[in-house]
């Protein structure tokens, strides 16, 4: 699939970066799952003209106006990204790939945690929220991935090849069936249960699930959401800030021509007000790009 801007995210931003930029007459492809944005299932007074709305409907109008003009919504995950020469190219949960010539970054915050005991306690020592990161120092250990989504599944996969047991921990499974073939074919173990407790002293001795189950584990690597905005702008040779987020400029552009960022992954306040400013900034800017206006 050829598109000229791909925008990742699914949000107030991304949404808003979607309208814009297929107003300017440029083809918008959207990947990332509405359900998935921080404004699913809220409910705010503070934005502007609206006075008490629910963030659903914010997302279902934004997402209408947005296929009115054009743009094309996949409802999946971006489960890896490159730099192709001058254009970008990605993998979306199904397989499919995409080559976009600009991306706009609007995943919002990830790193979720599980707010468990020993979570914080092993931070460091066994805990990880990035098996790509730490993968390498799992050769020949036992590993336990846990979360429901695309990132979960690709990393349980990933690790396979370098743990001598990859478990994968998913009570509530979002991610395609064709990643979670992929995993299992693989050799991964999976448990359906959420997680309790990590157990261990100095380090992560093993995982206690809800159900009882007790896995013993050298890690627990925890991916509750889709690929992070970190992991997605260093794949496009963007350098995130110390916290994860991207800096940009005024015109929401990173370092990199072609790559804009807006919402929450540019750092606070994180608002939907500031999220679709900036969307409506990257996208503008994006399809500038693609024009060859800017």
């Amino acid at each position: 699939m050829e598109t000229d801007v791909l925008v990742i995210g699914s949000g107030p931003a991304g949404i808003q970066a979607a309208i814009h930029a297929s107003r300017r007459k440029v083809s918008v492809t959207v990947a990332g799952r509405p359900s998935a944005s921080a404004a699913a299932g809220t409910e705010m007074d503070n934005y502007f003209g609206t006075g008490h709305v629910s963030g659903d409907s914010l997302i279902a109008e934004g997402i209408r106006q947005a296929e009115s003009t054009g743009a094309v919504f996949t409802g999946q995950n971006v489960i890896s990204s490159s730099r192709d020469g001058e254009s970008f190219r990605f993998v979306l949960e199904d397989g499919t790939e995409v080559s976009a010539k600009a991306v706009v970054i609007a995943t919002g915050i990830s790193r979720r945690k599980l707010g468990i005991p020993g979570e914080k306690e092993l931070f460091g020592k066994g805990v990880s929220y990035c098996a790509v990161c730490d993968c390498n120092f799992y050769k020949g250990r036992r590993a336990v991935i846990v979360g429901n989504e695309s990132e979960a599944a690709t990393s349980a996969e990933m690790m396979t090849g370098y743990a001598s047991e990859t478990s994968w921990v998913a009570w509530d499974v979002q991610a395609s069936p064709v990643l979670v073939e992929k995993a299992e074919s693989a050799g991964v173990r999976m448990y359906g249960s959420k997680p309790r407790s990590i157990i261990g002293e100095a380090k992560v001795e093993a995982l206690e699930l809800e159900d009882g189950t007790v896995i013993r584990t050298d890690g627990v690597f925890i991916e509750l959401g889709a690929k992070s905005a970190a992991d997605i702008a260093m794949d496009l040779d963007v350098m995130p800030e110390m916290d994860d987020t991207i800096k940009v400029g005024v015109d929401c552009a990173t370092e990199v021509p072609g790559v804009f960022a807006c919402g929450d992954v540019t750092g606070k306040p994180w608002q939907v007000a500031k999220a679709v400013g900036q969307g409506c900034v990257a996208g503008t800017n994006a399809a500038a790009f693609v024009k060859g206006e800017r």
